[in-house]
């Protein structure tokens, strides 16, 4: 009886840990598709409420929500979580800013948001967000000034999505 136990214990690590690794391998290959859907929606027109694939303008929440739903199905997963970011925060995990990964938000006070969608290796980071004041989808990064007198000034903090958000 012992060895029966031992076996099926023995069976389930096995197959609970591929099931894993399987998992990750597609989180990895959803994370690898971030940078050339974001730059599809580079100078997309900012209109609230827009939704890309309907009426070609986007707001934040719609630009966040169609990179991450394109890159989710490139990669073999499930994204269907739209939401405005005052309801997507509360479901993100917070992250320190040297621990970024593709896909994760920086997060102001305000709640305005953009989208780390490239890291280079020298750890220059690139950010995508639907700028209501300039009327259309605008990538900085972190060695433009901006980053550091604005957003780094106003930082509430970097969030990433929660596993629990791809299926």
């Amino acid at each position: 009886m012992q060895r029966i136990i031992i076996v099926t214990l023995a069976s389930l690590l096995f197959f609970t840990a591929g099931a894993w690794s399987y998992d990750e391998h597609k989180i990895k290959r959803f994370r690898q598709n971030i940078p050339s859907i974001a730059k599809q929606f580079i100078g997309i027109p900012y209109q609230y409420g827009g939704n890309p694939v309907l009426s070609k303008t986007t707001d934040n929440s719609h630009l966040f929500y169609s990179i991450y739903e394109q890159a989710a199905q490139h990669a073999g997963l499930i994204y269907q979580e739209y939401k405005p970011m005052k309801y997507l925060l509360p479901g993100l995990e917070e992250v320190g800013e040297d621990d970024l990964e593709n896909g994760d938000l920086m997060v102001l006070n305000n709640l305005h948001s953009a989208m780390v969608y490239q890291i280079d290796k020298s750890g220059k980071i690139h950010l995508i967000y639907a700028s209501g004041k300039r009327k259309q989808v605008l990538t900085f990064n972190s060695d433009n000034v901006v980053f550091h007198v604005y957003w780094l000034k106003n930082l509430k903090g970097f969030y990433r999505l929660s596993a629990g958000s791809l299926r």
